[in-house]
């Protein structure tokens, strides 16, 4: 994992070694200055010339600035390597979830995901930042003023051997007792995203049923767990600075009734006003030291929770993976399935689909109905191996799409879903998703075969109209209109359309299919429908039934044979007709 980790620091190496190199030298000062303070004490006591204190205290400032600059650049190098870091986790994350399939995304909530991408990461950036600012300054610090402690008091300085141990035990046993809660909080900071990203999707649903009061009581309960879980490490992540004052003044107490009985006793021979000093000094950074690594500890250890989770994310195995002699060219778009079986996980106890054999020429327009749940969606998915299947093999232009480059058999597969997704941007900026370079004149000529001419040239600013995030500022139907038009720039070897014109009228979704036949003659058609009327006059209709073949034929052939095709076509025409008599 760390190792993982680490890897992401790449091009930001440099600041990291310049914090540990500024760190140090300001360290080293820190500690020099209790030392210099203390002999110019010593010296003032025994009657110093003035230009002598001002030599010295000349040096303390230049000493002082020279610390403040190490300070001030290693807060500099520290940031840009800390962001700079944090921005490569990101973006190796984002990246490894790029080359996910359906099937490694479902192992992960969209919440999840987002949390360990936003979160997760910044709990990381602020450990690291930690670890190579304070975790470098704690240590040294500790050391170079136990050392110069013993340097100045000698024996005095024994007094540490208590009170460091006792402050460091509490400090263990606080980091302890907190570190639990806050491994709790992350878990539960999935469940919260997940119920605001829920919310935020649903807004017209839960507001059509007016279940505004029960959400806000779901997300109470989400961020009330979550403030009792923080509010119990705060108490006692707080129980640091008693801990800490307490041996502080058992230090100040301790050196100053002492070392001022060996300053009286010894006459300033042994032990002096400015050792005292310096002794007091250098117990407060003893101290201040071991506070802040307990922080770190702290830190740390809730960014090792956030750690295994970004590498959960990156050390995820693409369940599709691109083949070592991979093909690059899609001849047609001919589709074959031989023997399929799949099922969406290996622990699935049922297939979705059994034993497809299906054969579609290129150029061919194919219709599928069926009844919700018998795997229409599941089986066009299997085409541009959003999944692979489970046992048997599909084909694309008489090739296993196992054996294709997955972006150059993608690229010739263009899908439109029934839940349509347009992005934040304008119009025309949404339809170049199908083709970057697709000239203004393409782009009005698509629309206008998938309908959607009309009502774009009716917004104020036509083509360059803003769509809103989730394309919300449009219709159903207009975003449908306008997501058949982004795949028709495409002209795929293939075209998928799931259910893809539920939202449009009977008129326009014939004039779209005239559209195809215009603009895209040579590429297969394949349209999933609950309408009859969408796919009649299709070459062939394939009737689905629990993750099978029924039957398949032309609308006349399963008219007269398939039951379930004919139960369909009469609720839609006949029986519908009946219905509107009878009211």
């Amino acid at each position: 994992m760390l190792k993982k980790l680490l890897s992401c620091v790449r091009e930001y190496k440099k600041p990291t070694v310049l914090t540990l190199f500024f760190m140090l030298g300001e360290a080293g000062i820190e500690t020099v200055i209790p030392f210099i303070t203390a002999n110019l004490v010593n010296q003032i006591k025994g009657g110093a010339l003035i230009s002598e204190v001002i030599k010295m205290g000349i040096l303390l400032v230049v000493m002082a600035l020279i610390s403040l600059f190490f300070g001030g650049a290693a807060g500099f190098t520290s940031s840009k390597a800390a962001a700079g870091f944090a921005k490569n986790i990101r973006s190796d994350a984002f990246s490894k979830i790029q080359t996910y399939s359906f099937e490694n995304i479902d192992k992960f909530s969209s919440s999840s995901l987002v949390t360990r991408m936003t979160t997760d990461v910044t709990n990381v950036q602020m450990a690291y930042m930690m670890i190579i600012r304070i975790a470098v300054r704690s240590p040294m610090m500790l050391i170079f003023s136990t050392v110069m402690a013993y340097v100045m008091g000698g024996a005095l300085a024994t007094a540490f051997v208590v009170a460091v141990p006792v402050l460091a035990f509490g400090l263990i046993m606080i980091g302890k007792k907190a570190l639990p809660a806050f491994r709790r909080v992350f878990k539960k900071y999935d469940l919260l995203n997940e119920s605001i990203e829920e919310n935020v999707r649903a807004m017209r649903v839960v507001k059509g049923f007016s279940r505004e009061d029960y959400e806000k009581e779901k997300f109470q309960k989400s961020a009330d767990n979550i403030r009792r879980d923080f509010t119990f490490a705060e108490r006692i992540v707080a129980l640091n600075m008693p801990l800490m004052s307490l041996c502080m003044n058992f230090l100040m107490i301790f050196v100053l009734l002492v070392g001022s009985k060996m300053a009286i006793s010894g006459m300033g021979q042994g032990i002096d006003v400015g050792q005292i000093s310096a002794m007091i000094t250098y117990g407060v950074q003893i101290l201040m030291s071991l506070m802040m690594l307990s922080m770190i500890y702290v830190m740390v250890t809730m960014s090792v929770e956030s750690a295994k989770r970004i590498c959960e994310v990156l050390d995820e195995t693409p369940a599709l993976k691109n083949p070592e002699k991979r093909i690059y060219t899609v001849s047609d778009g001919s589709v074959d399935f031989e023997n399929v079986s799949f099922k969406y996980s290996q622990s699935a106890e049922k297939n979705a689909l059994s034993n497809i054999n299906l054969h579609i020429k290129s150029g061919m327009t194919i219709g599928i109905v069926g009844g919700t749940g018998s795997s229409k969606s599941s089986l066009v998915q299997l085409i541009p191996r959003l999944y692979d299947v489970t046992e048997g093999c599909v084909k694309v232009g008489g090739i296993d799409v196992r054996n294709y480059d997955i972006e150059a058999l993608r690229s010739q597969v263009a899908m439109v879903l029934q839940k349509n997704l347009l992005f934040s941007g304008t119009i025309k900026e949404n339809l170049r998703w199908g083709k970057e370079d697709a000239t203004d004149e393409e782009i009005i000529e698509a629309c206008r075969l998938s309908q959607a001419d009309e009502f774009i040239s009716a917004f104020p600013e036509g083509y360059d109209t803003k769509i809103e995030q989730g394309g919300t500022n449009v219709s159903g139907g207009q975003k449908q209109r306008l997501c058949i038009a982004r795949a028709m720039l495409k002209k795929p070897k293939i075209l998928i359309l799931d259910d893809s014109t539920s939202a449009v009228d009977t008129k326009t979704d014939a004039l779209i299919r005239k559209g195809f036949k215009e603009y895209i003659p040579q590429t297969t058609k394949i349209i999933i429908a609950q309408r009859i009327a969408s796919i009649q006059e299709s070459d062939l209709i394939i009737v689905m039934n629990n993750g099978a073949i029924a039957d398949m034929g032309t609308h006349d052939e399963l008219l007269s044979r398939s039951d379930i095709y004919r139960e369909v076509y009469t609720q839609q025409t006949n029986g519908g007709n009946d219905d509107a008599k009878t009211k």
